[in-house]
């Protein structure tokens, strides 16, 4: 008999016992009693938890939970080795006790609640109060009532990786200043927040200033900058100079407003430093600086520059624009009631912006040639902008097939940020490849970006088209009003799986450059183009 076994005599019966369990499939009561009948399976519990199941569980987790016991709270979640990690830094890491959790009425198996606490640290301490709501769900295996584990159940500001941290803060404060030494503040421009976390992450230790005493979100993502939740005891802030406009910078955050899932970047032409970002989102990204998508027919921009510095065409020369153009088996049409026009020059097919006027020219430039003009003359698509915070260079890169078309109008597999285009047109107004800066070169001695520019004929015709396209084109009726030497253009970017086309726009006022991108926002001078022209309105 194997180790482990035994074996009994009970009323006659022979029974063998492995590791506590009958074997041989009769119930042992049943056998003691002298029948012998199969094991009846207890009932499995399936669908949603009820009501008393959800309250039950919840109780259990926030019990556990605000005793401090993270192993028996995450036992009741579905994922307990991710739970008992942000559970363990809530008491260990954040110092946070004295816990009050308070739930609220259920609706279904999501419970609201609220958590009361103290942070206490190096002889520091404040109050700690906020709301959260967790959802009850069936285990898939053990079919019990579980917590669905989300990090933000412990915080609403955490998220997959994140952890929770108090003591010196990672870099002392800043106070962060326009360019002309006016404030710059979470509370009064609400989109700069994560902006300002990152450039107090990265020189707050070169601002002057001494580190705080902060309770922190400690992100996974080791170059991203914590974020502070509460000041136990306040540090010595440092004094960090940007190139910011307080004024654009106003102007930016209440345009960007007025459109969801919009981004806005304006920038001094004739140095790249910025003056205005900003953006409105449900989320904390930067996609000002940081967006990766499709940026329409401000891409012409571009394409106009690589066909007139190859020769094959100027502003006033010849760019047909048909009803359709075939290349590699792909149909590229223009939008939907724009009249052909086979005799059209360049510069009348970008002001409006005619997609198969540019198509036609495929076959005549190489499959690097639009490659080489973004990067050897706008300085695009090298990964090396360094603008003080976080940014994307943009992406042209040189392919076969359809896209090898579609790139030329911005489509393809063409991407860029606002900060790329706004950095476009600054270098098709000037001639001249300025990286964008947010803090001054001085500060850290960072080396910036090349590129070579544009010849100043080429700038001259993209000027000559982009005015054409602000005042008697597509995006003059956003430009409208505008003084000074203006110039603009419209992108339209569809993208799979949307309703609407993302709205893109660029243009300049005088020496200020601007772009902005609104997701599903239609044609670029319906909801990029107003955001645009009000931060060229203001920085001008």
């Amino acid at each position: 008999m194997r180790k482990g076994a035994k074996a009994a005599i009970v009323g006659g019966v022979f029974v063998v016992f492995v590791g506590g369990a009958a074997y041989g499939g009769y119930n042992l009561l049943s056998a003691l009693n002298g029948t012998a009948v199969a094991d009846s399976p207890v009932p499995v519990r399936t669908g949603p938890p009820n009501a008393d199941e959800v309250k039950d569980t919840s109780a259990k987790f926030f019990a556990a939970w605000a005793k401090g016991d993270a192993t028996t709270a995450a036992s009741y979640t579905n994922f307990p080795d991710a739970a008992r990690t942000v559970l363990s830094s809530y008491g260990q890491d954040a110092h946070i006790g004295q816990v009050k959790i308070t739930p609220g009425a259920a609706a279904g198996t999501t419970v609201p609640f609220s958590v009361t606490a103290t942070v206490s640290f190096d002889g520091k301490s404040a109050p700690l109060a906020y709301r959260s709501r967790l959802t009850v769900v069936r285990g898939t295996n053990s079919h019990r009532p579980l917590v669905d584990w989300q990090p933000e159940v412990v915080h609403p500001g955490l998220e997959k990786g994140d952890t929770l941290v108090t003591g010196a803060s990672a870099a002392p404060p800043i106070e962060a200043v326009d360019r002309h030494g006016a404030v710059l503040t979470k509370d009064e421009y609400p989109s700069l927040g994560p902006i300002l976390d990152e450039l107090r992450a990265k020189y707050g230790d070169k601002a002057g200033g001494t580190p705080s005493i902060e309770l922190s979100i400690h992100h996974e993502d080791t170059n991203a900058a914590e974020t502070p939740l509460l000041t136990l005891a306040k540090g010595k802030a440092g004094k960090l100079r940007t190139t910011l406009s307080a004024s654009a910078q106003a102007a930016a955050e209440q345009a960007v407003q007025k459109y969801a899932e919009s981004s806005v970047v304006a920038v001094k032409a004739s140095t790249g430093e910025v003056l205005a970002v900003a953006n409105h989102r449900n989320d904390a990204f930067n996609a000002a600086f940081l967006g990766q998508l499709a940026p329409g027919s401000t891409m012409k921009i571009i394409t106009a520059a690589a066909l007139i510095d190859n020769g094959l065409t100027q502003a006033s020369g010849p760019a047909p624009c048909l009803d359709s153009v075939l290349w590699e088996g792909q149909t590229f049409h223009n939008l939907q009631g724009m009249k052909a026009n086979e005799h059209a020059t360049l510069s009348e097919s970008f002001a409006r912006s005619c997609n198969t006027a540019f198509i036609k020219f495929t076959p005549k430039l190489k499959v690097d040639s639009l490659t080489r003009e973004a990067q050897d003359r706008f300085g695009l698509g090298r990964d090396d902008w360094k603008t003080g915070i976080p940014s994307y260079d943009g992406s042209v890169p040189a392919v076969s097939g359809p896209d090898r078309a579609a790139n030329l109008i911005g489509q393809g597999q063409v991407q860029m940020s606002p900060l790329n285009m706004a950095s476009v047109t600054a270098t098709a107004l000037t001639g001249r490849f300025r990286q964008p800066i947010l803090v001054a070169q001085s500060l850290d001695g960072r080396e910036l970006a090349t590129a070579q520019g544009l010849p100043a004929g080429t700038s001259a015709q993209l000027r000559q088209m982009m005015r054409r396209t602000a005042t008697t084109g597509t995006g003059a009726v956003a430009m409208s009003g505008l003084s000074g030497s203006i110039g603009a253009k419209t992108g339209s970017a569809e993208v799979d799986g949307q309703a609407r086309s993302n709205s893109w726009f660029t243009g300049y006022r005088d020496d200020v450059a601007a772009a902005a991108m609104t997701q599903e926002g239609g044609h670029g001078g319906d909801a990029a183009g107003p955001i645009v022209a009000a931060v060229l309105r203001a920085a001008g």
